[in-house]
């Protein structure tokens, strides 16, 4: 018997209605931060660099925006609809800073169902206090067949010099 936690599970186009909800949380850490930045290629100072943050509008240093378009991204891979899901297109408009130690949550809304197996999803993502920090739509292509099998493990990444 599998545990549900070691596995992925999709949401077929078929078993989608509108209003249907998830959700997908992470924390923000500054292992996180600074592996987006070396992902991405987005070396921003106001990301990375405290002293040039502190003279920003923000005060401090803050996550990059797609990151929180990141985790959308994986609520949609992950959650719903899951695995097969096609990832075709994203609104993004951001609210107010992402910073350190954030806990995120991803809520997706079915908003509509389109032939060829499109869906439209509201997405909002909001921190710990409950303020929004991103809004948008995405659209995706459903995936049509039942999938369910265990996640990959993935590498344990961390900065050197860091535990």
């Amino acid at each position: 018997m599998s545990d549900t936690l070691d596995t992925l599970e999709n949401i077929t186009y078929n078993e989608l209605n509108e209003g249907d909800t998830a959700t997908f949380i992470r924390t923000l850490s500054e292992d996180d931060l600074v592996l987006f930045a070396a992902v991405s290629g987005d070396m921003n100072p106001v990301h990375l660099d405290a002293e040039f943050a502190a003279g920003s509008i923000f005060k401090e240093r803050v996550a990059h925006g797609m990151w929180s378009g990141a985790l959308i991204s994986a609520a949609l891979a992950s959650v719903m609809p899951g695995p097969g899901t096609v990832y075709l297109e994203q609104s993004l408009s951001f609210k107010r800073p992402v910073k350190l130690d954030d806990t995120l949550t991803v809520s997706l809304t079915v908003l509509r169902k389109g032939p060829k197996n499109r869906v439209v999803f509201k997405c909002d993502v909001t921190n710990q206090n409950n303020q929004k920090v991103v809004t948008g739509e995405a659209r995706v292509i459903a995936p049509t067949e039942k999938v369910s099998f265990y996640k990959p493990t993935l590498p344990k990444i961390t900065i050197e010099g860091r535990d």
